[in-house]
Formats: structure tokens, C-alpha cells, sequence
């Protein structure tokens, strides 16, 4: 096989949809139907964003150049004898072959993957003869991509031979991939608060997550509060302290200290402050609160960590709110001697 290569990475569908076709097709094959034939596009690309715009007029502007990438990559870009990796959710094997033909627009061989190229699949692999590093790069969250980082590894597993990396290469990237899962978690969680808890309803929401950590609380009511949102205690009644004055901000800004200090001045001998924000302190805030024993800093940050240790014991409306689903994740190997 010529070393000049490409290696290029697929996915057949969410769920897998186009496995018979590629396999049983010998071919890859992409979606956009409603693109029609893009074989009279030159190797440009505003043309592509223009076709993609035109087809899809609904699609997220974030999301064009993406996709306007991945057309003309697979139209223009691939050659006669670069490698296809395609990893199956059907049969768990990782299906290695070489491209045998130009772009065809055949949506009569599948009207949902009409965007083709001939395949002459080599060899099914199963999964675990690659490094974690190698399946994390075909793991793609882009249907079509280019492989870079593990072209070697896939080299060496058509050849027949072993190229897994030392155990500790492969601890240091199950623990890289954990960490990208909890990193996007967060971002997601943060996300789904500032979009769709502006104001009043974020406080409701701080309440709810008081409520599972065994505080009983009350709400004001919308519109001016004071600048105390929740109260919170420990009692049925409310009577025996500690109580806790809460202000929630939805902003993603920075809360200054004239802000912080302007929620203090409405804490009472014997109660306690706590500020909740989407967003950060200053260093200044943070200061002032270090400085009171009776008064504590909730940021976005903290708040989504909060959220993740209490989340088995929301109701239903905020577990709809915020979809999470648990999962596991490798947290670490130990290599071998």
C-alpha cells in the first residue's frame, strides 16, 4: 500500500444505519440527499456552504462550515487508494478498506446516503487491538473526518502486526478521554441553565437543588425581592437557625464585591448568605466572602457540581430539563512493569 495514503475515518449513522450498505454496497457513503449531486461543484469552498445553505435552509449557521468541510473533503479531497476506517456499532469490528472509485450521486443504490464512493473493504479488526487513543480518534463526533494522529497503529493492523503502545501511553489517554467526557458534561449542564433558566426560574431551580441536600425553603414570589430570593433552613417552620438568605443571579458575568457585600448587609445575627450565579466572582468578592464565616460563593462552576452529585434525586421536570443518563468512564490504569 503506498505510504502517501490518506487514512480517512467514517461513520455509518447513529445507530448504524448504513452498515449493510457500506459492507454488502462496498462503499462509504454520506447523507444530505436534499444536496442533490455535487459532482458539478468545483473544489470550493463558499460553493459548498452555498449548496448546503440552499439545500438545508433550516440548519444552524454554526454548523455550514462543518458540514460544507466534510462534502468537499469527500467529494474533491479523497483519492483512488486511501484507506477507509469504518468502525461498526453493528458488529463492534473496525472495518478496514481502500477507496476504488470517484464520487458517484447514486441515491437509487440508498436514498438516505446518495453521497458514494466504491470500497474494497480488507480487513475486520476487533476493537480491542487498538490503543484507546486509536478508537477515541475514529470515535469522531463528525460522520466523515480525516485520521492523523494514529495512521501508524492502522498501518500496522493491515500489515497483521501488533502496534499497541506502552500501558502507560494508553492510561495517559483513557484518562485524557475521561476528563473530555466530564469537561463536555459540564459545558452541557452550564449550557441548559443559562438558555433556558433566566431569572425567576432559576432561583426556583436552587431551591429544588437545596431541597435534595435537606433544606426546606421558600421562594419569593417574581419581581422585586430585596435582593433575598430563597430563604432556607433545616426546620419545618423555619424558626430555628440556622437560616440562609439567598440571592441567584442567571447572569454569566463576573458579580463584583458591592454586589456581594449589598447581599451581606441583609444577613442577621445568626443567619447565613449564599450567593448563586451561572457566572464568576471577582477576586475581590471572593475576598470579602473569605473574610465572613457566615457567607459562601456558589459559581457556575460549583453549581454545576452540586447539580451533578445531587441529579439522582431531582423530579422529573428538571431531569427533563437537564437529560443526563450515568455512565462509565475508565479512571486510570496502572502500568505494567
Amino acid at each position: 500500500m503506498a505510504t502517501e495514503a490518506s487514512f480517512w475515518g467514517i461513520h455509518g449513522g447513529r445507530t448504524g444505519d448504513a452498515d449493510q450498505l457500506f459492507l454488502k454496497g462496498a462503499c462509504m457513503a454520506l447523507g444530505w440527499p436534499k444536496a442533490g449531486d455535487l459532482s458539478a461543484l468545483k473544489a470550493d469552498r463558499e460553493a459548498f456552504k452555498a449548496k448546503v445553505v440552499e439545500a438545508y435552509p433550516d440548519k444552524k449557521r454554526g454548523a455550514i462550515p462543518g458540514d460544507a468541510g466534510m462534502l468537499i473533503r469527500f467529494v474533491h479531497e479523497i483519492r483512488p487508494d486511501d484507506v477507509v476506517v469504518y468502525p461498526s456499532k453493528i458488529d463492534r469490528q473496525v472495518h478496514i478498506g481502500q477507496v476504488k472509485g470517484g464520487y458517484v450521486y447514486d441515491p437509487a443504490k440508498d436514498p438516505k446516503y446518495p453521497q458514494q464512493r466504491a470500497v474494497k473493504w480488507l480487513q475486520a479488526i476487533p476493537r480491542t487491538h487498538f490503543s484507546q487513543g486509536a478508537l477515541y480518534e475514529i470515535g469522531s463526533s463528525l460522520s466523515f473526518f480525516q485520521i492523523k494522529n494514529y495512521v501508524e497503529e492502522f498501518k500496522a493492523a493491515i500489515a497483521g502486526e501488533e502496534s499497541l503502545p506502552p500501558p502507560a501511553d494508553d492510561a495517559e489517554t483513557v484518562a485524557r478521554i475521561a476528563e473530555d467526557i466530564e469537561e463536555n458534561t459540564r459545558d452541557f449542564v452550564l449550557k441548559q441553565l443559562v438558555q433556558k433558566l433566566k431569572g425567576h426560574p432559576l432561583a426556583e431551580f436552587v431551591a429544588h437543588l437545596l431541597g435534595t441536600m435537606g433544606y426546606r425553603t421558600r421562594v419569593s414570589p417574581p419581581g422585586p425581592d430585596g435582593g433575598i430570593d430563597i430563604i432556607a433552613h433545616r426546620d419545618e417552620l423555619g424558626f430555628e437557625p440556622p437560616v440562609i438568605k439567598v440571592q441567584v443571579k442567571s447572569t454569566e458575568g463576573s458579580i463584583g464585591d458591592p454586589t456581594v457585600s449589598t447581599l451581606y448587609g441583609k444577613v442577621g445575627q445568626g443567619e447565613h448568605g449564599l450567593f448563586v450565579t451561572l457566572g464568576t466572582f471577582t477576586s475581590q468578592a471572593r475576598h470579602f466572602a473569605h473574610s465572613k464565616t457566615n457567607l459562601r460563593l456558589v459559581d457556575g462552576d460549583m453549581l454545576v457540581s452540586l447539580i451533578l452529585q445531587h441529579y439522582e434525586q431531582f423530579d422529573a421536570q428538571y431531569k427533563g430539563l437537564i437529560p443526563l443518563k450515568r455512565v462509565y468512564v475508565p479512571e486510570g490504569l496502572e502500568a505494567e512493569e
